[in-house]
């Protein structure tokens, strides 16, 4: 159960995704003075090494993170314009890189790579609140340690508890606006099922809430139902949805699962592709997300296979 350590693969280009949706949605939800609640139900660790032993043992920020701050030092050339003119970094885009930024001030490369809760935190104002969920024993102690820092005071509460559950108390929040991140490592394939179990309980506890959710799009059936079900579900509570991936190669594509069984087990070639799929997405999160997830593709991408979507529904 404990065997996943989000450390090997900070930074790679599922976090790109994750993360860059994760800044859009606080950009425009932070543009109201009242209060946010925001709960992470899967923290981490909060803030992590790039040049550690983790992340050199993957080395999957190079195809992420990395990748994205070599092509801000040599813009990427416009395919439209058919000119030397380099385009202009999508704004989704660059507020990500600016907050990657503030955590690695010294000048070269980059080193400290920051998680979902410490991104959250440069973007919260002093009225909003953070909730954070880590059952790890070692990465709940390292978050502990990593949020102390901030001297945050009770405005940011780590909690060594199974996030699922822990949600249910901070639904509806005094302030009645929230934000709900939920990115299992699905190592456990009940994960897939407790977040659409999950989600239920909160629409019913508090339906105007933002939802988002990552998933790995891996050959897996459940990985490939979850979208569908989340859709479901929203569309039954009369809520909008949004729905982004992010592939960067070739690899087991979804619509090939429905010929793998449940318990088929393919060799697949290391992660390759994600999604995001959110419920009651904030206002102008989707002409963000359409403007930056092409250039994630030409800046990500490694082969000609490499993709986005983008769906949404109300």
């Amino acid at each position: 159960m404990f065997s996943y350590r989000h450390a090997f693969h900070a930074g790679n280009h599922a976090d790109v995704l994750k993360h860059l949706t994760l800044v859009a949605m606080l950009k425009r939800l932070t543009e109201k003075e009242a209060a946010l609640t925001v709960v992470d139900t899967h923290a981490g660790a909060g803030l992590y090494r790039l040049d550690g032993d983790y992340a050199n043992t993957s080395g999957e920020a190079a195809e992420g993170v990395f990748r994205l701050i070599s092509a801000q030092k040599q813009p990427a050339v416009s395919a439209k314009s058919g000119n030397s003119a380099p385009e202009t970094v999508a704004s989704a885009l660059q507020d990500y890189l600016d907050i990657v930024q503030t955590f690695n001030t010294g000048g070269g490369a980059a080193r400290v790579y920051p998680g979902s809760p410490f991104i959250t935190e440069q973007l919260l104002r002093p009225h909003d609140k953070l909730k954070l969920f880590e059952l790890h024993p070692t990465d709940g102690r390292t978050l502990d340690a990593n949020i102390a820092q901030l001297e945050a005071g009770k405005r940011v509460a780590v909690l060594n508890a199974d996030g699922f559950e822990g949600l249910k108390q901070f639904l509806p929040p005094p302030s009645r606006r929230a934000l709900v991140l939920c990115d299992p490592s699905y190592e456990l394939k009940s994960d897939y099922a407790r977040v659409q179990t999950m989600l239920a309980e909160a629409l019913k506890r508090f339906a105007t809430g933002v939802y988002a959710v990552w998933y790995p799009i891996i050959p897996r059936m459940e990985a490939h139902d979850l979208p569908r079900k989340l859709r479901t579900l929203a569309t039954k509570a009369g809520k909008p949805w949004l729905h982004a991936t992010l592939a960067i190669k070739s690899g087991q594509a979804a619509p090939e699962l429905h010929k793998l069984g449940t318990d088929a087990k393919p060799q697949r070639p290391g992660l390759t592709a994600s999604g995001m799929f959110v419920i009651n997405p904030p206002f102008g999160l989707k002409p963000a997300l359409a403007e930056a997830l092409p250039q994630l593709v030409a800046r990500l991408g490694q082969d000609k296979t490499a993709a986005h979507t983008l769906d949404s529904g109300s």
